[in-house]
């Protein structure tokens, strides 16, 4: 058997540890024990049926246009995603899209435009969901961390709005603060990638077989992919937001919390 298969009594076994996450939440009295139960489940039966599908969409006798519609699926339903976990932002559902949209356009276009993996279903649909997956996450706080930022500096950006100053240039400290917040968890990641962690994409190849050096390779080309759309998608959704945040005549709208 290769070192990569498991069976379905090797699945079942793994469920222990969720057993084990179950009693830990009972003997501390969490609470949590029915929302890791609902938790396994659902995310067990949203894989079996995803893999069904994509055993289709990414078969090689299959069109690539089904694998770049599946692409197009997942960048809206991210959209909706961070409309869902900031309804605060302004604007946050447009934004949200175009900033994915932003960032798949930029990134797919490096990876497969210069060779560095094959323009097939199978790595442009795995590729793409980790693209989207951690830029979603940024673009999330990203917003969040905008509105807390102007929120919580009112006073001082409507006094350098009364000084003269322009929407534009009152709120740009906020903007880079907000920005640096949300690009710093994604670089220290990719600090400590290999030290402190080995990522899921280096430890399927070596589990699959693979050369540790050739996994390693893969696994570097995905984490630039994965860095460079963080940036991407949190720079348009923070310039974005930044724009949405003042009327016309340059004032500061109005705020909700979250």
């Amino acid at each position: 058997m290769n070192t990569a298969d498991v069976t379905t009594l090797g699945l079942v076994a793994s469920l222990l540890l969720v057993v084990v996450a179950i009693g830990l939440s009972a003997t501390q009295r969490l609470g949590l024990e029915k929302d890791i139960v609902w938790a396994t489940l659902r995310s067990l039966i949203q894989l079996l049926i995803v893999g069904a599908v994509l055993a289709f969409v990414i078969d090689p006798e299959q069109p690539l246009i089904l694998s770049w519609g599946w692409v197009l699926a997942m960048v809206a339903f991210a959209g909706v995603v961070i409309r869902r976990r900031a309804p605060e932002v302004p604007g946050v559902l447009p934004l949200g899209m175009l900033a994915i949209g932003a960032a798949s356009l930029v990134t797919l276009a490096v990876i497969f435009g210069l060779g560095v993996f094959p323009l097939e279903g199978r790595t442009l649909v795995p590729l793409a969901g980790m693209m989207v997956g951690n830029s979603m996450n940024a673009t999330v706080l990203a917003a969040r961390r905008v509105v807390d930022e102007f929120r919580e500096n009112r006073p001082e950006v409507e006094a350098r709005l009364a000084l003269g100053q322009s929407g534009r240039l009152a709120g740009r400290r906020y903007l880079r603060t907000a920005l640096r917040t949300a690009l710093t968890p994604q670089i220290e990641t990719t600090k400590a990638v290999g030290l402190v962690f080995l990522p899921g994409a280096m430890t399927g190849l070596i589990l699959a077989g693979v050369d540790p050096v050739e996994a390693v390779r893969v696994q570097a080309a995905i984490m630039y992919l994965i860095l460079g759309s963080v940036a991407t998608t949190a720079t348009v959704m923070t310039l974005g937001i930044g724009r949405r945040l003042f009327t016309d005549d340059h004032r500061l709208i109005r705020l909700l919390r979250s």
